[in-house]
């Protein structure tokens, strides 16, 4: 027993001896080789074990997480879900809130790893850009006792998690965004790193991937293609779809108050997309198509379609067609300047679809539609439906426009009044599809499926005349499907 006893002594001795002021250093769950002194100089203890702090943990060091600039001179967003809370552990690129631009929906990543401890805003509330969003504790570990640490323990090293070797150039990147470009087959090779030193983020990979779906959706469809087939084959009856607004349509409450709110999201950036176009001359021009032919051609493909995984509707074939229009009339997709003394002429056949989502109007565009053909434009949007439909949209789809069509007919009207969204300089409205008597070229009178198209124009640069031969064109592409691949590349 005296000896158990005097064992037990011992331990204490030396657990006092852990705790003491002396060494050199102490790190919670590391091997460290510590060297000890007692007061007998001819004592001395040298050994490597590893210890588990059994005091409280200093509280790291409070770091302000301040919303950065997103971009496109957007200065204030509206938070519209938080993904954490007071109190949840985060780490490097973990999801913290969503937030509502004028323009798009964006998610927050987190750059460090700790505990939050503070949310500056509740759900609906504004944020202003550089102001801090959310409060993040960090760990209490010294730069210089990580790196002895890192050091001394048999650990694999920093350099070995960051970096890699690909044909002789070096790669930084966190574990966790090479692990995001491993499911997705992406050299980290081809990304360009945004991070400091050329360091790999999380976003470069999604920026890389969007871009290359984008441009491989043509040559390899199935990616793209797998996702949609569950919606197009559980849903094919449309009427689903278009009574999916009416659910928000609740029954109307009579509170007897007045209410005031302010403008947020894409309202306010109709405000100020609005007020601008107030400053263009609008030139009118109105037509009428006869789908007919189209109509029974979409018939015909919409089983292949549908084979595909991809819902064929009527909009591939007008905006295809009203690319090719813009080939022969091109001031259609310019812009210009404040100044009203240069004109730019776009390259790019970036159409613009207006749609109607819970959110308010967006307008999400296809990008390169001269390079597209009708079945990638109709992939592509239906992935932009989808995204819309769930508030996803981000900013690339919703900017860079230099062509919009509205498709109000698919809510409901023949003839509308479409405005110019500033710095295009023409847009167009098409109404309903409808089935009405019309004369055939032996005079009888035929069903024939009629729709109106309503152009508008920047009367300061396009003339009526090359608004109407435009339409013209357009509309010989539509009632003759057929003469499209004549001009098709």
């Amino acid at each position: 027993m005296a000896a158990v006893n005097v064992l037990r002594c011992s331990f204490r001795f030396m657990g006092r001896l852990v705790c003491a002021p002396q060494y050199r250093s102490c790190s919670r769950g590391r091997f460290i080789r510590s060297e000890y002194i007692l007061n007998k100089p001819s004592l001395k203890i040298s050994q490597q074990r590893r210890f588990l702090r059994n005091t409280p943990v200093a509280a790291g060091p409070i770091l302000q997480f301040k919303l950065s600039d997103i971009g496109e001179g957007i200065t204030e967003v509206t938070v519209k879900e938080w993904y954490v809370k007071e109190g949840d552990t985060v780490s490097q690129f973990d999801s913290i809130c969503e937030v509502q631009s004028d323009k798009a929906s964006v998610t927050i990543t987190s750059r460090y790893d700790g505990v939050i401890s503070k949310l500056y805003y509740n759900v609906d509330d504004t944020a202003i850009v550089g102001k801090p969003l959310v409060d993040i504790e960090t760990e209490a570990v010294k730069v210089g006792a990580l790196e002895e640490d890192v050091l001394e323990a048999p650990a694999v090293s920093h350099d070995e998690h960051t970096h890699q070797e690909i044909k002789g150039q070096k790669t930084m990147a966190t574990p966790a965004v090479r692990r995001l470009a491993m499911e997705n087959n992406i050299k980290l090779s081809e990304v360009v790193g945004t991070g400091r030193d050329g360091r790999i983020l999380k976003e470069d990979i999604l920026n890389y991937l969007s871009k290359q779906t984008g441009a491989i959706l043509p040559l390899s469809p199935t990616p793209e293609i797998v996702q949609p087939p569950p919606q197009a084959r559980t849903a094919p009856p449309q009427p689903k779809d278009k009574t999916l607004p009416k659910p928000a349509v609740t029954k109307p409450v009579f509170t007897g108050k007045d209410r005031t709110e302010p403008l947020k999201g894409f309202h306010k950036a109709m405000v100020k997309t609005m007020s601008a176009a107030l400053k263009i001359p609008h030139f009118g021009y109105c037509d009428e198509i006869d789908l007919t032919q189209l109509a029974e051609l979409r018939e015909e493909l919409k089983s292949l379609a549908e084979s595909r995984g991809v819902r064929l509707s009527y909009m591939p074939f007008f905006i295809k067609a009203a690319s090719l229009g813009l080939l022969h009339y091109p001031i259609l997709n310019a812009s210009l300047d404040n100044s009203c003394q240069n004109i730019t002429y776009k390259a790019s056949h970036n159409i613009g679809l207006a749609m109607d989502t819970q959110q308010g109007l967006i307008v999400p565009n296809v990008k390169n539609v001269q390079m597209l053909s009708i079945f990638d434009i109709a992939a592509e949007l239906n992935r932009l439906q989808t995204l819309g439909a769930t508030g996803q949209l981000g900013t690339s789809e919703l900017t860079g426009g230099t062509f919009t069509i509205s498709n109000i007919g698919s809510i409901g009207g023949t003839y509308a009044k479409p405005v110019i969204l500033p710095p295009e300089v023409a847009i167009g409205a098409l109404g309903k599809i409808q089935v009405l008597p019309r004369f055939n070229a032996k005079g009888e009178v035929v069903k024939a499926h009629i729709m109106n198209v309503s152009w508008s124009a920047d009367h300061r640069i396009i003339d009526g005349a090359t608004m109407s031969c435009f339409s013209n064109l357009w509309k010989s592409y539509l009632e003759n499907p057929a003469s499209m691949l004549m001009d098709l590349k």
